[in-house]
């Protein structure tokens, strides 16, 4: 199993995701790398010792830049990640379960062992300019999600996943 950092994938169109990303990143600190989903590559993901993968649902499924992500890194580092933990932060207008159940179906693929309980953060957008307009994720969001970084580096630097 590889002793590599916590990489943290994101994926934003309204911000929320992105808060999510870079406040777990902060908590994580040196233990951790950020990269945005268009960036990484099969190379990010063996050398990483764990993931985090943030992302808004859009329409019932994981935004197109995260999915497109998975699509290009599936083949080249299946059968080379086996055991490795992951978690995941969805930010949603009202749901989050269908861009949770792609997420979690992937990393079952690639047998990746998940560390935590999903993580759904509601936004309660419901109308289109709702939807549309940049989030600000709360302080208490902010918190759980830099609580989430630190756990998830500090675990991976010390072997207990």
């Amino acid at each position: 199993m590889s002793t590599g950092p916590l990489l943290i994938v994101w994926h934003s169109r309204t911000g929320a995701s992105e808060q999510l990303a870079a406040a777990a990143a902060e908590g994580a600190g040196s233990g951790a790398r950020l990269l945005r989903a268009g960036e990484t590559t099969p190379d990010d993901l063996l050398a990483a010792g764990g993931y985090l993968f943030c992302c808004p649902e859009n329409l019932a499924s994981m935004s197109g830049e995260m999915k497109e992500m998975f699509d290009r890194c599936y083949y080249p580092v299946l059968g080379r990640i086996e055991g490795r933990p992951y978690a995941s932060a969805i930010a949603a207008g009202s749901d989050g379960e269908g861009a949770q159940r792609q997420i979690d179906r992937i990393a079952t693929g690639w047998r990746l062992k998940r560390v935590t309980d999903p993580w759904i953060v509601m936004m309660h957008a419901q109308e289109p300019a709702e939807i549309l307009a940049a989030k600000t994720i709360d302080g208490d969001d902010r918190e759980k999600a830099s609580e989430l970084g630190a756990a998830l580096a500090e675990g991976i630097a010390q072997g207990i996943f």
